[in-house]
């Protein structure tokens, strides 16, 4: 994948709009943009005003590549609770680790991080916190036609409903943000027909 991150890889903190970040219930940040020496001095920027405030903050690994060349720094913002919840894709989660037992580093992530959540595809994802270690089914589709942007809307659909507090662990929260998701895979292109 060759990912192009345009203006956003200008980020600075003089570009972190502080009441933006307070007003919001979690800060989403994308490991995509973990290079720049500014991004990474905005990232550190907006989590400390959100914390400050209350909120939460959330990290996406991004690609595994992304991980290879900043495992140190993502697993120090995670043990340090910069921030507060790891969104990973199974490559991602063995890459951080550096194991190919999922079991393994499944272990590690929870104790790394207040919130963790692993998406495998057609099996689904797997949500791990103190409380302990929840499988969610995946939202079968009939045809998976293209599945561009999926991460994103899957991490979209379950922080909105962490947000509105419709919990992961039971069938019927869950359903909504797998619905996002599996809309994702079954239309070609950016958006769902």
């Amino acid at each position: 994948m060759n990912t192009y991150l345009g203006a956003a890889q200008e980020l600075t903190p003089d570009d972190i709009d502080a009441a933006q970040v307070a007003a919001s219930a979690i800060v989403y940040l994308e490991g995509y943009l973990w290079d720049p020496k500014s991004a990474k001095e905005a990232f550190v920027k907006a989590s400390t005003i959100a914390h400050d405030e209350g909120r939460r903050v959330a990290l996406t690994l991004s690609d595994s590549f992304c991980v290879d060349r900043y495992r140190g720094e993502f697993l120090d913002l995670m043990r340090k609770g910069t921030v507060d919840l790891i969104f990973a894709n199974e490559a991602e989660l063995h890459s951080l680790y550096q194991t190919s037992d999922f079991d393994t580093a499944l272990a590690q992530l929870r104790e790394d991080t207040k919130l963790g959540v692993v998406t495998r595809s057609e099996k689904g994802c797997v949500v791990v916190s103190a409380d302990g270690v929840v499988a969610v089914p995946a939202f079968p589709i009939d045809k998976m036609v293209d599945s561009t942007g999926a991460g994103d809307l899957f991490a979209a659909g379950f922080l909105f409903g962490l947000v509105r507090s419709a919990g992961y662990e039971t069938p019927g929260g869950s359903a909504r943000w797998r619905r996002l998701k599996s809309s994702s895979t079954s239309a070609r292109g950016r958006r769902p027909r």
